[in-house]
C-alpha cells in the first residue's frame, strides 16, 4: 500500500545551503516524513512545484511590527501577512513597542495578541535595561522568547545599554544568544548638533557616523570576548566594522540587511529623502561593497530584513524629527532573489543566510531545515519570474516601500507554515494560524 500523507510538494527542486536536488516532500502532522520520489504516494492536497525551488522557511530574525502602540503603522497581523506574501515563514519581533517588552507580562501580552492573528510563526525579543536586567536569565526562557535585545545607542523607542558597566552586566545575565545595535550613544549625543545644523537626511549618516558604529561594534566584542556570551551584532553597514568582525570570537554572529546591500548613499537620500533614513543609516558605495565581502568571504552569518514600519505622514517630518526605518520583511526575498540572479551571491549561500543560520543560531526548534522531522515550512521561488515590486502588493499598513517601482528577477510563489498552504502567487489562503517557535535550550 502507498504511503499517504496530508499534503506533497511536487516536482520541485530542494535547496539548502549545501546542495538542490530534485525531489518531492511528503508532509504529516505538520512536519516532513520523506523526502524523494512521491509520485505513487496518497496525499489529501498537493502542490505543484514543477519549475520552482522549494527552500526551507524563511526565517526574518529582526522585525519591528509596532504593536502595542504603533498600530497606526503595522500590527501584528498585518506584518505577518506581509511576511507571508514574501515568502517568510516565522519572524522574530523586536522589543522596541509602547509599553516595550522587558516584562514576563508584556512577553506574555504580545504572545497572546499573536494567537489568531499570526499568519506566520512567531518569536519575540526581551528588550535589555538598567529595570530588568537581573531578571534577563529568567525572561529570556519563557516560551515564545527568542533572546534578548540590546540598544547600545538610541533609536526608535526608549530601550537603551549606553555604558560598558551596564553592557557587561547585561552579557552576564544569561546564556543564549543577544540582538545588539550597535551605535555608540555618548558620540551620538555629542554629534546631535550636525543633524540639527544640517537639516536634511542626507546628513545622517554625517550624525550616525562610521566611527559611532565602529567604536560601539568594538566595545561589544572586547566584552562579549571577556564574557564569553553568544551576541548578533545587527545591520552592519561599515567597512570598519566588517574588518573588525573578520577576526570575531566563534560565539559571535552578523547580520546585513538587503537594504544595507542596496541602496547608497548619496543617491538613495536624492531619490527617496526620508523614506531612505535608518539607524545605522544607509552608506557610501565602499561600504556597501564592503558588505558583499563579508558575504562573500563568510563573516556574514545572516540577512534580515530591520522591517521598521512609519507612516508616510511621520517621514515627511523635516529632519532630524522624520523617524528612522524602512518596512522590509515582504520584499526581503524577491531583493536577495535579484541578488542571486545579478551572481553577487549563490542561492545556498542565500538558503543558509535567511533559513538555516537563523534556526541554527537562535536555536529555533524545528525550524529552518529539510530534513525529515523538521517543520514543514516551505518557502517555494521562481528563480526566473520578473516582477516589479509595486505598492498594490505591498500589505504592511504603513503603504511603501523603498523597493517601490524596482523590477527583480526572482520571487515568492507559495508560502508553506507546518505543512499549512497560506500564501499561494499572491494570494492568502485560510486563516491565521500561527505559533509560537519553541527554542532548544541554550
Amino acid at each position: 500500500m502507498a504511503e499517504t500523507f496530508d499534503l506533497v510538494v511536487a516536482g520541485g527542486t530542494l535547496a539548502t545551503a549545501r546542495r538542490t536536488e530534485a525531489a518531492d516532500i511528503g508532509v504529516r502532522g505538520g512536519r516532513i516524513a520523506a523526502i524523494g520520489a512521491l509520485a505513487a504516494a496518497g496525499a489529501a492536497r498537493r502542490i505543484d512545484a514543477r519549475g520552482l525551488h522549494v527552500l526551507p522557511g524563511v526565517i526574518d530574525s529582526q522585525v519591528h511590527f509596532r504593536e502595542p502602540g504603533g498600530e497606526h503603522k503595522e500590527d501584528l497581523e498585518s506584518g505577518t501577512r506581509a511576511a507571508a506574501l514574501g515568502g517568510v515563514t516565522c519572524v522574530f519581533e523586536m522589543p522596541n513597542t509602547d509599553p516595550p517588552t522587558t516584562t514576563a507580562a508584556a512577553l506574555a501580552d504580545k504572545c497572546a495578541r499573536a494567537e489568531g492573528r499570526a499568519w506566520t510563526d512567531f518569536a519575540f525579543f526581551v528588550g535589555a535595561a538598567a529595570e530588568n536586567a537581573d531578571e534577563l536569565p529568567a525572561l529570556e526562557r519563557l516560551p515564545g522568547c527568542c533572546g534578548v535585545k540590546i540598544f547600545m545607542g538610541s533609536s526608535t523607542g526608549t530601550l537603551l545599554v549606553p555604558d560598558d558597566a551596564l553592557l557587561e552586566k547585561v552579557l552576564r545575565s544569561g546564556e543564549r544568544r543577544v540582538a545588539v545595535h550597535a551605535e555608540d550613544e555618548e558620540r551620538l549625543k555629542a554629534r546631535r548638533e550636525i543633524a540639527e545644523s544640517a537639516a536634511r537626511v542626507s546628513a545622517h549618516p554625517e550624525w550616525r557616523d562610521v566611527e559611532t558604529a565602529r567604536r560601539a561594534t568594538e566595545r561589544l566584542l572586547r566584552l562579549a570576548a571577556a564574557t564569553g556570551r553568544p551576541a548578533h551584532v545587527l545591520h552592519i553597514t561599515t567597512a570598519d566594522e566588517m574588518e573588525l568582525l573578520a577576526a570575531r570570537p566563534r560565539w559571535v554572529s552578523v547580520e546585513c540587511t538587503p537594504q544595507h546591500l542596496t541602496l547608497a548613499a548619496p543617491e538613495c537620500y536624492d531619490r527617496l529623502g526620508a523614506f531612505a533614513q535608518m539607524n545605522p543609516p544607509i552608506r557610501g558605495a565602499e561600504h556597501r561593497a564592503a558588505l558583499w565581502r563579508g558575504v562573500a568571504r563568510g563573516t556574514v552569518d545572516v540577512i534580515g530584513s530591520d522591517h521598521a514600519p512609519h507612516t508616510r505622514e511621520e517621514k515627511a517630518r523635516a529632519y532630524p524629527h522624520s523617524p528612522s526605518g524602512m518596512p522590509g520583511v515582504q520584499t526581503l526575498v524577491p531583493i536577495m532573489l535579484d541578488h542571486v540572479a545579478a551572481g553577487r551571491l549563490s542561492l545556498q549561500r542565500l538558503v543558509d543566510l535567511v533559513s538555516e543560520a537563523p534556526a541554527r543560531l537562535y536555536g529555533a526548534r524545528g525550524k529552518g531545515r529539510l530534513e525529515v522531522g523538521a517543520d514543514a515550512d516551505l518557502t517555494l521561488v521562481d528563480l526566473k519570474a520578473r516582477r516589479v515590486i509595486d505598492d498594490s502588493w505591498l500589505a504592511s499598513r504603513c503603504g511603501w516601500s523603498p523597493f517601490s517601482g524596482t523590477e527583480v528577477t526572482g520571487w515568492p510563489r507559495a508560502t508553506v507554515v507546518r505543512g499549512r498552504q497560506v500564501m499561494r502567487d499572491g494570494e492568502l489562503l485560510g486563516r491565521p494560524a500561527g505559533r509560537a517557535v519553541r527554542f532548544a535550550e541554550a
